[in-house]
């Protein structure tokens, strides 16, 4: 598929250099990261960790869903993870429009009714972040000594400001 050719080239200058392999594949720091999908994000880099350093899981506004708990429970008991940072960020897509206004949009776009496509938009961010957190803490798979904070990441500066 000629569209991939450009990435597929550019992995091709990555892997002749490669020098990361070797990994166990644990979190060699203990961090697991839960944020959101924007490439304004760098997350590794944000917190100054390394490949190999940390568990990342990423999705739309950086929630604590189904999926990333699950993520979080095997980091937790697996993978090395004993430090959980719950990171969305300030100008999120997601905390821009209401439910009905993004399925609008997308309807527009596909051209099809895709109401019965959920979109988990955050009209409180702060509120959404203690929520998330307190969900991670009180998970029963999840043990109490493992630490869990809630951040802001703020695209514009570069700073995460704690939360909870």
């Amino acid at each position: 598929m000629p569209e991939f050719d450009d990435l597929l080239e550019a992995n091709r200058a990555f892997a002749d250099t490669f020098n990361l392999g070797g990994f166990d594949g644990v979190a060699n720091a203990g961090v697991g990261l839960v944020t959101c999908m924007d490439s304004r994000i760098d997350p590794l880099r944000m917190l100054g960790l390394s490949h190999g350093d940390a568990k990342i899981f990423r999705n739309p506004g950086g929630r604590v869903t189904e999926a990333a708990l699950e993520a979080l429970v095997l980091a937790s008991h697996l993978l090395n993870v004993s430090r959980i940072l719950v990171v969305p960020h300030t100008r999120c897509a997601m905390a821009s429009r209401s439910e009905a206004e993004f399925h609008k949009l997308l309807d527009e776009k596909t051209g099809q009714d895709t109401t019965w496509q959920p979109i988990h938009v955050v009209t409180d961010q702060v509120a959404a972040l203690r929520h998330d957190v307190m969900k991670v803490r009180a998970h029963p798979l999840i043990s109490p000594n493992v630490q869990v904070g809630g951040f802001i990441y703020d695209v514009d500066t570069g700073l995460m400001h704690q939360k909870i």
